[in-house]
């Protein structure tokens, strides 16, 4: 944990890390992976705490909520936050994580179904070429 002024902030651990990097093995980018397995484990969170935790810049946690917003996957809320109530962001997940994993199951396996019905294809003009070409 990182203790800050205000609170304390969960870091990602091994076994998140490793979750995370497979999410990027399956084609999430690696910082899109990292914010989605920080939710996933704490519930919601602010952008400084996401920061934190993730070891990402501002920048790159804004830029990656940016498109998990745009693919409906987190939401965000404005809370009050310290005795001055200034407004934050808090982010959290549309979807159960096992959904996201689902749909990214889903995903794969439908490009798995168009790269086989490619071969196919190929085999099919292989074997049309052989046939027509004279003996």
């Amino acid at each position: 944990m990182i203790y800050t002024k205000e609170s304390s902030v969960k870091v990602l651990d091994n076994e998140d890390i490793e979750f995370a990097d497979i999410l990027h093995s399956l084609g999430m980018q690696r910082r899109v992976a990292l914010i989605v397995t920080y939710p996933a484990n704490v519930g919601e969170a602010s952008s400084r705490e996401i920061g934190h935790a993730t070891r990402l810049s501002q920048p790159e946690v804004s830029v990656a909520v940016r498109d998990l917003r745009d693919e409906n996957l987190v939401s965000e809320l404005e809370v009050k936050s310290g005795s001055k109530g200034r407004l934050s962001l808090v982010y959290t997940l549309i979807e159960p994580i096992d959904d996201i994993i689902k749909r990214i199951e889903d995903e794969k396996r439908r490009d798995h179904a168009e790269a086989m019905a490619s071969i196919q294809k190929l085999r099919g003009l292989v074997s049309f070429r052989q046939a027509a070409e004279p003996s």
